[in-house]
């Protein structure tokens, strides 16, 4: 039987305090929520799964370009109609033969792909993320969150899905999202609602025809921190339960992801056992009991670190931006960028078959000894050292990247010489290419020359309807 060799999770670093909402609005914001995690300009459910699905990897020992099984899950994906997962693949390193599935249209999508994917031959990787929004005056808005997780299957896992149950029962308006809209909504019924989930959770847990009493952690779905609460009773599980796998009250309404990074704090805490269950409105549940014959590793970030104000957190969301202006930007169509997309995911250099030199991007002539010979594929760490580093001030960015600069404000770029394969360009007799990148996570100050950096993914920026996505770096010290 094949089980979870290492969970991964990531939470955005900057998050909204709930008494900001609060005093915005004058009203109580999501019940049990102590703040929200917020995306930044630069971040959605692709690059937070890819962070995600990368500490899970690590955690498990396992390399992407062996996984075989790759499944994504998400309400909220960057276009309502694309196969994202063939993005997050090239963006991890899954091999384009594996097979891929996308799951959507309810927040119980991740359990529903977890209990697909467990049997599935080879290594696994199920990917979890979601970044809902609602109407800014809203009870959705007051709890959206953000955040990702990843578990990583394989043949000798400690941690096993031992049962699956899953139940449905129509209860329309729960929630849902309209057909082009971006913002979740309720029709608002409080206790029509409770009961639809307490219900269907609670068939789904009946459904497994297992004692779930003695559980360490139950994840649920939590649009709110004290939903989960109230369903302890039809569980058949203690409230500490539900608090040992609840995150909420510190992440906000992650949708699919909620249960996941639930999963992830329970395991990190120690739990051997785990009920998750995922709820999508409308309403539908699918139960898992997991238990561990052994420690389960956790690569994981729960908490974010920078504060925002209400005003800074609708910047960030793209709720108070201005247009891009018309003209002056370097227009790169899709073909062309679509050719140099191993660089851009997953900084694939070219080493000269003459001369061995490394070349980034592996084109043309080799710099180092005029060569046409070509490059052999060489992929790099993804850290280096800064050589040069300016700013990039308020009114400063070219067109394309006019939106980030309205969202996020200033931000840095540098000039990085990034390691060879074979580690710190400092080191003597290592060889390195030097690339300009843009300087992510905020506050972004301006790195020094001489500091060590990272990789990581990022949206660079969305030109005829398609967003372009690419690697950015962030100061080491500040890598969480």
């Amino acid at each position: 039987m094949t089980g979870i060799a290492g969970v991964g999770a990531y939470v955005p670093r900057l998050y909204l305090p709930a008494k900001a909402y609060r005093e915005a609005w004058g009203k109580g914001g999501a019940a049990g929520v102590e703040q929200v995690a917020v995306a930044d300009a630069d971040e959605d459910t692709l690059t937070m799964g890819t962070e995600a699905g990368r500490r899970a990897l690590s955690a498990a020992g396992v390399d992407a370009d062996t996984v075989s099984h790759l499944a994504f899950a998400t309400t909220t994906p960057p276009a309502d109609e694309e196969e994202a997962v063939v993005r997050l693949a090239s963006l991890l390193g899954v091999p384009s033969n594996a097979t891929m599935r996308q799951y959507g249209g309810g927040t119980r999508a991740g359990a529903v792909a977890l209990a697909a994917a467990r049997d599935a031959a080879g290594p696994t990787l199920v990917v979890v993320a979601d970044n809902p929004a609602g109407a800014p005056e809203s009870d959705e808005a007051a709890g959206a969150g953000a955040g990702a997780a990843a578990v990583v299957l394989t043949d000798d896992g400690p941690l096993t899905v031992d049962a699956v149950g899953e139940y449905s029962d129509p209860s329309p308006g729960t929630r849902f999202r309209r057909r082009g809209s971006t913002e979740t909504e309720s029709i608002g019924i409080t206790q029509y609602e409770r009961d639809a989930y307490t219900s269907t959770v609670g068939g789904a847990v009946d459904a497994l025809d297992a004692d779930v009493s003695d559980v360490d952690a139950a994840a649920l779905t939590a649009p709110d921190g004290k939903l989960p609460y109230r369903a302890a009773r039809a569980l058949g599980v203690s409230t500490k339960t539900i608090a040992a796998g609840t995150a909420v009250s510190q992440t906000g309404d992650t949708g699919t992801a909620g249960p996941f990074l639930g999963l992830a704090s329970a395991l990190d805490d120690g739990a051997e056992s785990v009920l998750l269950v995922g709820y999508g409105g409308g309403a539908g549940a699918t139960a898992l009991t997991l238990s561990a014959s052994s420690d389960v590793p956790v690569d994981a970030v729960f908490d974010g670190d920078v504060e925002l104000s209400y005003a800074e957190a609708l910047r960030r969301r793209g709720t108070i931006t201005g247009e891009e202006p018309e003209g002056g930007g370097a227009y790169v169509s899709v073909p062309t960028w679509a050719q140099t997309i191993p660089q851009r995911h997953r900084l694939v250099a070219g080493r000269c078959r003459d001369c061995g030199a490394l070349s980034f991007p592996p084109e043309g002539a080799c710099f180092e000894c005029g060569s046409l010979d070509g490059y052999d594929e060489t992929r790099l760490p993804g850290t280096g050292t800064v050589e040069a580093a300016t700013v990039i001030g308020q009114g400063g960015a070219p067109p394309e990247f006019v939106e980030q600069q309205q969202r996020s404000g200033s931000f840095p770029v540098a000039v990085v010489a990034l390691d060879g394969p074979d580690g710190d360009a400092g080191d003597a007799g290592n060889d390195s290419v030097s690339i300009p990148a843009q300087v992510a996570h905020t506050p972004a100050e301006t790195p020094d020359i001489g500091d060590r950096v990272e990789a990581v993914p990022r949206r660079i920026y969305e030109q005829e309807g398609v967003v372009r996505y690419g690697f950015k770096v962030v100061p080491t010290e500040a890598r969480r």
